[in-house]
C-alpha cells in the first residue's frame, strides 16, 4: 500500500509533494502520473512542474491559484490517482563504447564485482533502465536498474573534467554526463549522441519515465555515430510499449 503524499509549501510560489522516502519504481510512477494528471486538467495557475524521484515539485502563480485551492487540486488528483500503474513507457537505444579510453573505470567495478570488463559491459547493457529524472546539470538522466553487482561508490576525489556522453556508475543508479563537466562518477563506457541540445526541440533526449537500453558498439561503429551525430542526421532507435508498475 502507497502512502497518501505529503505537501510541503517551497516559498511563495511552489509547492513539492512527496510520495515517500526512498528510491522506489512504484513511487516514482506515480510522481509522473501526479504531473499527467495535473497537465491534462490544465489548470490555470499552474506554471510549470518539476518530477524527482519521490516527489513532484508545482511552480505556480499565487496571483491566479491561492496555495489553499493549489492544494486541494493536487490531493483531489492525487487521490484519483490508480493504485496499479500502467504506463506506455518509450524505450531509447543509447550506442556506447565500454572501457578503453572511453571507460576508465571499468577495470576498476570488474575488480569490485569479481568479473571480467567483457562481463561488466555484457551485465549493464543486459538491463532495461527507468529515467528516475533529470538533474545535475540539462539533460543528465538518472536511472534505475541497475544489476545489484555492479553499484559502486562515487569516486574518493572528483575528476575536473568528465567528456561528454560518458556512461557512469554511482550507487545503484547509473547516468550519462550530457556534457563536458567535472564529476566523480565511476565512468565505464561512452556515447556519441547528444543528450542535450538547446537548439533541439525538445532539448533533452531523454525525459523522466523513458526506459533506456544501452547498445555495446566498438570503435568503428561509434566513430560513424559520431559523424552521423555531428552532420545531424543520427536519430537513436527507439520504441514505445506498455509499461507495468
Amino acid at each position: 500500500m502507497l502512502q497518501a503524499p505529503r505537501l510541503l509549501p517551497a516559498g511563495d510560489s511552489a509547492m513539492a509533494v512527496e510520495f515517500g522516502d526512498g528510491i522506489d519504481v512504484r513511487i516514482n510512477a506515480r510522481v509522473r502520473l501526479l504531473q499527467q494528471a495535473l497537465r491534462a486538467g490544465a489548470h490555470a495557475g499552474i506554471v510549470e512542474m518539476v518530477p524527482t524521484y519521490r516527489s513532484l515539485m508545482v511552480h505556480y502563480d499565487p496571483m491566479v491559484l491561492a496555495r489553499e485551492a493549489l492544494a486541494d487540486v493536487i490531493m483531489t488528483t492525487a487521490g484519483r490517482l490508480p493504485e496499479q500503474v500502467r504506463e506506455a513507457a518509450r524505450t531509447v537505444e543509447i550506442p556506447v563504447k565500454y572501457g578503453g579510453e572511453a571507460g576508465p573505470d571499468l577495470a576498476d567495478v570488474a575488480a569490485a564485482a569479481g568479473v571480467d570488463e567483457q562481463a561488466v559491459a555484457e551485465l549493464h547493457a543486459g538491463g532495461e533502465y527507468v529515467v528516475f529524472m533529470l538533474g545535475f546539470m540539462p539533460g543528465f538522466p538518472y536511472l534505475g536498474g541497475l544489476p545489484p553487482g555492479l553499484a559502486m561508490p562515487r569516486l574518493a576525489s572528483p575528476r575536473a573534467v568528465v567528456p561528454a556522453g560518458s556512461v557512469g556508475i554511482a550507487g545503484a543508479q547509473t547516468g550519462i554526463y550530457p556534457t563536458e563537466s567535472p564529476g566523480g562518477w565511476r565512468i565505464i563506457g561512452r556515447t556519441p549522441v547528444c543528450l542535450f541540445d538547446p537548439l533541439r526541440s525538445p532539448p533533452a533526449l531523454l525525459e523522466a519515465g523513458d526506459h533506456v537500453r544501452f547498445v555495446p558498439v566498438g570503435q568503428t561503429d561509434y566513430d560513424a555515430i559520431a559523424r552521423e551525430v555531428q552532420a545531424g542526421t543520427y536519430r537513436p532507435a527507439s520504441r514505445t510499449g506498455s509499461g507495468g508498475r
